[in-house]
């Protein structure tokens, strides 16, 4: 039986959750999706784990923070004047925003989620929602194309 290779292009479904079974994202099996492996269009640690399944096979993966959306930073957490967002936006605590911020000498708009607000001040965390967590992936293989 034929198994996954990389550049095949593959049909998957699949379940991704937290460490507390909170589903993350969900591909149905009566909508799965299709892909060419080593795309990226996953996570690069979920195609590789996908190598060598074959069609029908179901595999569950746990995806190391360092595999996905990387290590929490607590250096990435600001304190931006509430002054700032006057007459604009009133920041509330989960609100996720797109903040300028200047990178390597550009100005680059970088989401940040709201931690914190009170009159004074926002707190906001520029890490993506997901870093610092483990996540498991349940693929389940449709079809391998070529």
């Amino acid at each position: 039986m034929r198994q996954v290779q990389l550049l095949d292009t593959v049909s998957v479904s699949y379940t991704a959750t937290l460490p507390g079974g909170e589903i993350i994202e969900e591909v149905p099996a009566r909508d799965p999706i299709t892909l060419a492996i080593g795309s990226g269009r996953i996570l690069r640690a979920v195609e590789a784990a996908m190598m060598g399944m074959s069609v029908g096979d179901s595999r569950t993966m746990h995806i190391l923070p360092e595999d996905a959306y990387g290590a929490y930073d607590p250096q990435l957490r600001q304190d931006i004047p509430r002054q700032v967002f006057a007459g604009r936006l009133d920041p509330q605590p989960g609100m996720l925003l797109s903040l300028a911020l200047e990178q390597d000498g550009e100005q680059r708009q970088v989401p940040a989620t709201v931690l914190a607000a009170d009159q004074n001040t926002v707190t906001v965390d520029y890490n993506h929602p997901l870093a610092g967590k483990t996540l498991s992936y349940t693929v389940q293989l449709h079809a391998i194309g070529n």
